[in-house]
């Protein structure tokens, strides 16, 4: 087959939508102004893990005293560090870019700047170049989210991509923002020794996540000395010096030598649409449960649409939309298809200890008058957890006590990010508990703390006090 198809964004939506194009046998064109990866593999989930390995490490060595072993004066090298997070980064990127070439997948390293329509087709300009597509996929993702009065400098006032590129730790760090970026970043910098206080303007870390499972973390914040300041907000800044000195609206006033803005993401998508605008909301694309914006044969995947700004999420919605145009080119025709349900994607954040969730929250589910069960198990009456030295956690489980259907899974503890797929799979695959009950797990690990916790749905966990 030989019709093009324009992808425009090379991130995680974009560049997975155009491999699985040609794997189908169809010719995606895709434009990428910047390296293959966008924000997640450059600037945000990949060189963040990275940092969150070495700090974690660095944690642990400061702490091996409690399991018998001596360590003098320990002491990180952040150069160092940071090379080899770029080292990281720059593995997986030019390793996509190796596949894409040797699937011969033909990238545009310049940037969209305007689409009109042309009869059934679309015409893509960039700097003095026109390319013609039958179909466009929109992935144009987003950018970090200013204050009015706290604007990006580079040097004080950083965003998300500042700080990485940051060659020596400041003794000092404020993050405005205590969502997931804010609270990854507070986590990395504390475990490697710096002084970090968090400011929120909400009444609680990590707002959007189940509140009891979001006050476990923040509880383990403040005994890593994180200074908290909830329900506050920077008044004014000025500089003294090499300080910055922020008045907070709870009358203190903190002293700090850099500030990290993480109040969020904007989708972004500068280009003109000439006669074949799509319908937005506030920046962001409007797009239906196929990802199909109000234009003909234009879609809108990822981080432009504000659905979930998760690199998962675009790749999944990217996956679709290639089946979707497949069976429009193959077959004329499309069968039906279920909506992506975005409460059932998880959510991953890297702090220490971890947090992972699926499916509703407590307070989701009870504004949904939705009668639940709950059941709750510790790290603290793990095997494995007691000798990893992790005992810090819980696992939530919810289900509709109707239908007895798992809606949900929350954990704060150790290896949440991976024990995750678990509730994702008992979400998405609407799991009863009595499902559950047939699973085997090994001994010892910490999957079994999801046993206990499913069996205190029915106040059966053998371990629990």
């Amino acid at each position: 087959m030989n019709r093009k198809i324009a992808i425009i964004g090379g991130g995680p939506g974009g560049y997975v939508t155009a491999i699985r194009l040609k794997q189908k046998g169809i010719e995606p064109l895709l434009f990428e102004m910047e390296r293959l990866g966008g924000e997640c593999l450059n600037w945000g989930c990949i060189p963040t893990k990275a940092l969150v390995k070495i700090s974690d490490l660095f944690g642990e060595i400061r702490q091996a005293e409690k399991f018998g072993i001596d360590i003098k004066e320990a002491s990180c090298d952040y150069k160092r560090i940071s090379a080899r997070k770029d080292e990281v980064v720059e593995k997986l990127v030019s390793g996509l870019e190796f596949i894409c070439k040797k699937r011969e997948i033909e990238i545009i390293n310049k940037r969209v700047t305007r689409i009109s329509k042309k009869g059934t087709h679309y015409i893509l300009t960039t700097d003095g170049e026109e390319f013609e597509a039958e179909y466009i996929v929109l992935a144009t993702g987003s950018v970090s989210a200013e204050l009015p009065n706290l604007k990006f400098d580079g040097e004080k006032l950083l965003s998300s991509r500042h700080i990485l590129s940051l060659k020596e730790l400041p003794e000092h760090l404020t993050i405005i923002g205590g969502g997931t970026i804010g609270c990854e970043f507070a986590s990395i910098f504390n475990n490697l020794g710096v002084e970090v206080e968090i400011i929120e303007l909400l009444p609680n870390l990590m707002n959007n996540e189940d509140r009891e499972i979001a006050k476990k973390l923040q509880l383990a914040f403040k005994k890593k000395k994180i200074k908290i300041h909830l329900g506050t907000k920077v008044e004014e800044h000025t500089v003294d010096g090499d300080e910055l000195i922020l008045k907070l609206s709870n009358s203190k006033e903190i002293r700090t030598d850099k500030v990290l803005i993480s109040t969020g993401r904007v989708p972004s998508c500068q280009i003109e649409f000439e006669n074949s605008a799509p319908k937005m909301d506030r920046g962001r694309i409007l797009i239906n449960n196929k990802m199909e914006t109000d234009q003909p044969n234009i879609f809108a995947i990822g981080d432009v649409t504000g659905k979930l700004m998760l690199a998962h999420t675009a790749s999944k919605q990217g996956l679709i939309v290639a089946d979707i145009i497949m069976d429009r080119i193959d077959t004329q025709k499309e069968g039906e298809r279920e909506a992506l349900n975005y409460e059932n994607i998880p959510r991953c954040t890297f702090t220490e200890p971890e947090l992972a969730s699926v499916g509703l929250t407590e307070e989701q589910a009870r504004e949904k008058e939705i009668e639940i069960e709950t059941g709750k198990f510790g790290y603290m009456a793990n095997g494995k957890a007691i000798g990893l030295g992790t005992t810090d956690g819980m696992i939530k489980v919810l289900a509709d006590k109707k239908s007895q259907k798992v809606i949900g899974m929350h954990i704060v503890g150790a290896q949440a990010t991976e024990l995750i797929v678990a509730g994702s799979i008992m979400v998405n695959l609407e799991l009863k508990i009595s499902d559950l009950q047939k699973v085997v797990y090994a001994h010892p690990t910490l999957s079994e703390i999801i046993m206990e916790a499913v069996e205190d749905l029915e106040n059966m966990a053998i371990h629990k006090i």
